[in-house]
């Protein structure tokens, strides 16, 4: 986790820096990427910050932390995924809509949402109803 964090912290750092260079060279007149990439040093900045908290409480070194450390180390169980479920699919199919209304016209997310809203809730619910309740 060490070298996650002094990582966010350099591209943190480097990103600031970009932005200042990138607000003086533009006099700060172009409004789109002097914000975007301080809000990239933000991000860069809170990821560090959210991994020095962690490694902190927990106490915890990974296996990429250590001089030593082996691939198998970091082996085991990360999550339960469904490999049956359609609903990712779904999502998948209505935030592709919406990055397209945002593109063409804001007509299309009216189709966006509610597949969007219909494939959340499935997702959400699909351990709940039918053969794999729990």
């Amino acid at each position: 986790m060490k070298l996650s964090i002094k990582l966010f912290v350099l591209l943190g750092v480097f990103t600031l820096i970009v932005a200042v260079v990138y607000g003086f060279l533009t006099q700060f007149q172009e409004l789109v990427g002097f914000p975007a990439l301080l809000a990239t040093s933000a991000m860069s900045f809170m990821l560090a910050v959210y991994l020095w908290l962690t490694e902190r409480s927990t106490g915890g070194i990974l296996p990429e932390d250590k001089l030593d450390g082996e691939i198998v180390e970091s082996a085991g169980e990360y999550g339960h995924f469904s490999p049956w479920s359609w609903w990712p699919i779904a999502l998948g199919a209505g935030a592709a809509l919406g990055v397209i209304a945002l593109a063409m016209g804001w007509w299309i997310m009216m189709l966006a949402l509610p597949l969007v809203a219909v494939a959340l809730v499935g997702l959400i619910f699909e351990y709940s109803r039918g053969d794999h309740a729990h």
